[in-house]
Order: structure tokens, then C-alpha cells, then sequence
């Protein structure tokens, strides 16, 4: 099961999601997406809170209230972080994420530290939690088709580019080829009539 949370705070609203249980967190890892953004109470046990951004998006460009809906959803998440106060929640980007095969269930690494960002959460914020609660649903998705779907979509999109590129380079090609061809024709053309014109006058003319 995952549950899923809109952070409408902005327009479009944004969709924020976690699993169950670190069982499901295990899924949530393998078959996250490159848009996703993770969450996670640093240093304490805590569900994985993920952000879905859009496509072209990065990190920096999370919008401020969606940010503080994320952390202080995570912190909510926490047996012993949702009873403290300054509580730090670390987040990055989904490709970020290392799972080796010595690591336990739920346990996760990073790749690059300098890509993990950290945010405090001075204190438990109630009208953000109940209004992010008011929107939870609960759903059983197929992560791997989701993935596998959305990977698909970039693959064709990226073959529609590869082809519009093509076309474009053969296009401007055949432009300049054409061109080349005029500049040509123009010159020989000017080439002829130079030479018709000193072949058109005789000497005896002139006398």
C-alpha cells in the first residue's frame, strides 16, 4: 500500500507519497522516478516521504510551502521525531539513493553526500498536517508498470526530438544546398552576359 497526499498549496498542486511500511519502502527505492525528490528524518526512524516534481525540474526549484508540507509530513511519519522539537530532515534527489545488497530493509545510502540537503523543523505545524491528511488516499499501484510506462513516454519523446532534429539539419542541408546552387547559376549567368556583351562589338564599328 502507498499513501498519497496533494501539497496544493501552489497551482498545480503537487503529489506527494510514502509507503506503508519499509517493506514498501524497498519497492518505493527500486522504482522511483528521476523527477522524485526524497525525505527522510535524519538521523531517526522515519517513513520515506517522496516528492514528485516536473519533468526539467530540480531540487532548488521546489516551491517553499510545498517544501515545508514534505518535512513536516516526514516528521509526522517519525515514532520519535513527531514527539521532538528540532528535528533535522534530510532530502535529495531519488537518483541520489544507494541500496547495496549488505544493507537491511529500509536502509538506504546516498551516492554523492553533496547532493543531500538538510532542512531543521523547528516544531510540529497541526493546520499543515491536517490539511495534507484531508487528502491521503490509499493505493495499491503497480510501481513497476508505472515506472516502466513513464520510462516509455520519455523514450518515445526523446525519439520525436532525435527525428525533429534530424529533419531540421536535412532541411537546413537542403537549403544551403540550394542556395550554393543559386550563387552558382548566378555567377555563371553573369559570366555570360560578360561575355556576350564583349562578343556583341566588332572594330569596324568604330570606323
Amino acid at each position: 500500500m502507498v499513501f498519497y497526499f496533494k501539497s496544493d498549496v501552489v497551482s498545480p498542486p503537487y503529489t506527494i507519497y510514502m509507503g506503508k511500511d519499509k517493506y514498501e519502502n524497498e519497492d518505493l527505492i527500486k522504482y522511483g522516478w528521476p523527477e522524485d525528490i526524497w525525505f527522510h528524518v535524519d538521523k531517526l526512524s522515519s517513513a520515506h516521504v517522496y516528492l514528485r516534481m516536473p519533468k526539467g525540474t530540480m531540487v532548488e526549484d521546489i516551491p517553499k510551502d510545498v517544501l515545508i508540507d514534505c518535512v513536516q509530513l516526514v516528521k509526522n511519519n517519525s515514532i520519535q521525531g513527531c514527539k521532538m522539537n528540532n528535528v533535522n530532515v534530510v532530502y535529495t534527489p531519488w537518483g541520489n539513493l544507494k541500496k547495496t545488497a549488505d544493507m537491511v530493509v529500509g536502509q538506504i545510502g546516498f551516492h554523492r553526500q553533496k547532493e543531500v540537503k538538510i532542512v531543521a523543523v523547528e516544531k510540529k505545524i497541526n493546520e499543515i498536517i491536517n490539511r495534507l491528511e484531508k487528502t491521503k488516499e490509499e493505493r495499491y499501484p503497480d510501481l513497476a508498470a508505472e515506472k516502466e510506462s513513464r520510462d516509455r513516454e520519455e523514450r518515445n519523446e526523446k525519439k520525436a526530438q532525435l527525428q525533429e532534429q534530424k529533419k531540421k539539419e536535412k532541411d537546413e542541408t537542403k537549403k544551403k544546398k540550394e542556395m550554393e546552387e543559386l550563387r552558382n547559376y548566378s555567377s555563371l549567368m553573369k559570366s555570360d552576359n560578360m561575355t556576350t556583351n564583349e562578343d556583341g562589338y566588332d572594330s569596324d564599328d568604330f570606323m
